[in-house]
C-alpha cells in the first residue's frame, strides 16, 4: 500500500495493536499488502527485528499472512491465541502440597445441603420469560452494593462477568489497561479477542496514579482492576487511592470504562470499595461468591450503566439465557443464613491468619512479602525456574510468576504465587523451603564439568 501507517507506539505490541485497529476500522482490508519490514522500520526509526516481532504477533492472531517475497497481506480472520493459564496447570498430582491453584479450602465453605434441599422443595416451575435476576436476591445485593450504577444482573462467576463486560465495551484492536502483574486469564481473554494489554505498575495500595495517567494518554477503551485481594499480589486499594484514580479517570479526555473484579468478596477483610461511587456511568463492578460460598455455585453479580447491562443481558439470552434461578435462590438463602454467615466470617479470619503466618515466617527467613488480603501471596524469587525446581524436589507446587506478568522486559522482578488456603499446619517448614527456593542457586548444588581441571 502507498500511504504511510501512523503508529504512535513503536514497540512490537504497539505496532501489532495499531495494525489490528486499522483492520477493525476497515482502513485495511483483506488482501491489502502491508509495508515491508525494512520500509516500516525506516519510517518508525526502529530495528527491523522490532517490526518483525509485531508482524509475527499479527500472524499468530491470524490477521496477516506472509507470502514470501510477495509480501505480507491482511487476512482479517483472527485465531485464538495460546493460553497463559494453560501453562499453570498440570503436575499437581505429584505434589505432596499443592499451593498453586488459588482455590478456597473446602473445609471453610458453608454447608449447602440442608439449604439446597429447602430451596428445591419450594422451587416452582418457571418459564423462559421471567426476569434473569431473582427479585429477592437483587434487592439483597442492592442493599450493600458499593456503586451508584443503575443496572445489576447475575452471571456465571467472576471470569464470565469480566469477559461479558469487556465484550460489551471493547472492539478488536482496542487497548485495555491491566495491572502488572495480573490474573493470567484476563491476558488470555484479551489475546483471544484481539485487544492490546497496557500494563500499569502497582504498590501495596493498588494501581499507581501516575502509571494510570500515563496509560490513559494511549486512549484505552477499558481498564480491568481488582479493588481488593488483587490476584496475585493480595493488594487492596485504600479509599484514598480509589478516589485519586477516579479523579484521574474523570479528567481524562478519552472515556475509559473500568471493569472491577471483586473476586474474593466476603472472605476479604478490606472494605468493599469501588470507583463507581464517583464514576457510576463508567464502572462495571463484579462481586463473586465462588471463593466465599462455593466454586461450584458459579455465581457473580455484575453492575454498571443500564445501557451496558441491558446489552449484556440481551447477549446472554442468545446463549445460556440466565444463571439458574434455583442457584440464585440458594445464594439468597446462604446470604441471609446465620450459620452460613458465621462460616464465611470464620473463613475470612482463618485465611488472614494463614497469610500472616506464612509472610511472617518468610520474613524471619529473609524474604519480604508485601501486606495483603485473600488467598494468595506474591513471593519474590531470584530465579523463577530454579525456585520451581527446588520446590518440586521438596514436593511443593506453586504457580509460576511469568504468566501473571505483562511483557518480558529484562530485569523485571521475578516471583511465584503461593496460595495460602491449604496451609492448615506446617507453615514454618513450608516457609523455610520457600525461602531457600527464593535465593540464588548455589554453585554447590550443581555438578561442575570443570572440576579437577
Amino acid at each position: 500500500m502507498d500511504k504511510k501507517i501512523r503508529i504512535d507506539d513503536p514497540t512490537p505490541a504497539g505496532i501489532a495493536g495499531a495494525i489490528a485497529r486499522l483492520i477493525t476500522s476497515g482502513e485495511l482490508r483483506p488482501g491489502d499488502r502491508l509495508p515491508t519490514v525494512r520500509e516500516l522500520s525506516a519510517q518508525l526509526g526502529v530495528s527491523p527485528a522490532t517490526v518483525s516481532h509485531g508482524w509475527r504477533a499479527l500472524a499468530q492472531a491470524g490477521l496477516v499472512v506472509s507470502k514470501g517475497r510477495s509480501g505480507t497481506f491482511v487476512t482479517g480472520v483472527p485465531r485464538a491465541a495460546p493460553t497463559r493459564a494453560g501453562g499453570m496447570t498440570g503436575g499437581a498430582e505429584s505434589a505432596r502440597l499443592d499451593l498453586s491453584l488459588g482455590t478456597p479450602d473446602p473445609a471453610l465453605l458453608p454447608e449447602i445441603g440442608s439449604l439446597l434441599a429447602q430451596v428445591a422443595s419450594r422451587a416452582e416451575s418457571t418459564d423462559y420469560h421471567q426476569p434473569p435476576v431473582v427479585p429477592e436476591l437483587g434487592r439483597l445485593l442492592q442493599a450493600d452494593w458499593p456503586t451508584g450504577s443503575g443496572g445489576l444482573t447475575v452471571v456465571d462467576g467472576a471470569m464470565d462477568a469480566v469477559a461479558r463486560s469487556l465484550a460489551a465495551v471493547v472492539r478488536f484492536g482496542d487497548r485495555v489497561i491491566v495491572e502488572n502483574p495480573t490474573f493470567p486469564h484476563f491476558l488470555d481473554y484479551l489475546d483471544t479477542i484481539g485487544v492490546q494489554a497496557v500494563p500499569v505498575a502497582m504498590d501495596e495500595n493498588g494501581v499507581l496514579p501516575d502509571e494510570l495517567a500515563r496509560a490513559l494518554t494511549l486512549a484505552p477503551a477499558a481498564a480491568v482492576l481488582q479493588p481488593r485481594a488483587q490476584n496475585p499480589t493480595g493488594a487492596s486499594m485504600t479509599a484514598e487511592r480509589v478516589e485519586t484514580l477516579a479523579r484521574i479517570l474523570g479528567r481524562s479526555e478519552h472515556r475509559c470504562m473500568v471493569v472491577e473484579d471483586d473476586h474474593s468478596g466476603a472472605i476479604v477483610a478490606a472494605p468493599d470499595i469501588s470507583l463507581g461511587r464517583w464514576l457510576p456511568d463508567q464502572v462495571l463492578h463484579v462481586r463473586s461468591f465462588s471463593k466465599s460460598h462455593g466454586p461450584d455455585l458459579r455465581i457473580a453479580a455484575l453492575s454498571g450503566p443500564e445501557e451496558v447491562i441491558d446489552r449484556i443481558v440481551a447477549t446472554r439470552m442468545l446463549g445460556p439465557g440466565w444463571t439458574p434461578r434455583i442457584l440464585q435462590r440458594l445464594l439468597y438463602e446462604l446470604l441471609r443464613d446465620d450459620t452460613a454467615n458465621g462460616t464465611v466470617s470464620q473463613a475470612r479470619t482463618e485465611y488472614a491468619g494463614r497469610r500472616r503466618a506464612l509472610t511472617g515466617a518468610l520474613s524471619r527467613h529473609g524474604v519480604a512479602v508485601a501486606d495483603g488480603d485473600g488467598l494468595n501471596a506474591w513471593v519474590p524469587v531470584t530465579d523463577e525456574r530454579s525456585a520451581l525446581v527446588h520446590l518440586a524436589a521438596n514436593g511443593i507446587r506453586v504457580a509460576p510468576g511469568g504468566p501473571f506478568l505483562v511483557g518480558e522486559e529484562a530485569g523485571q522482578p521475578q516471583a511465584v504465587r503461593v496460595t495460602v488456603a491449604p496451609l492448615r499446619d506446617g507453615i514454618d517448614d513450608v516457609a523455610r523451603i520457600l525461602a531457600t527456593a527464593a535465593q540464588p542457586p548455589r554453585q554447590s548444588e550443581y555438578f561442575s564439568l570443570h572440576t579437577g581441571r
